[in-house]
């Protein structure tokens, strides 16, 4: 029930996070994108910049969501992003960059911050 939960608010925040992208122009390329290492919840382009985005969804903080990228995480996405890249080649010699979009709500209030170059590439 509680796993049930946790999947139903990620894929409410992956849903907002798409909409705030589309409305700056963003162009979406793949939602939860699964590799052997792991998932990418949005790629998409920005301008000329291939944008790799984890999506956290929490009732609390935004430290809390920041620190629920661990080391292994930004490992395992940017692993990923290097699988993405090798099944399409067309994408190969853009820039890209690893952001982060973090969705805190309650029963009153949801707010969304966009925090591009959250982190930098780790294999």
């Amino acid at each position: 029930m509680i796993n049930t939960n946790i999947k139903h608010i990620g894929s409410k925040g992956e849903k907002q996070a798409k909409k705030f992208l589309i409305s700056n122009n963003y162009e979406i390329i793949k939602t939860n994108f699964h590799s052997p290492y792991g998932e990418i919840d949005i790629i998409a382009i920005d301008n000329e910049t291939l944008v790799f985005i984890e999506v956290k969804t929490r009732s609390t903080d935004l430290d809390s969501a920041l620190n629920s990228i661990s080391i292994s995480k930004r490992k395992k996405i940017s692993k990923t992003a290097s699988y993405f890249l090798s099944k399409n080649h067309h994408y190969e010699d853009m820039f890209s960059r690893f952001d982060v979009i973090v969705i805190l709500t309650s029963r009153t209030y949801t707010s969304l911050k966009h925090i591009k170059e959250a982190f930098i590439p780790t294999y």
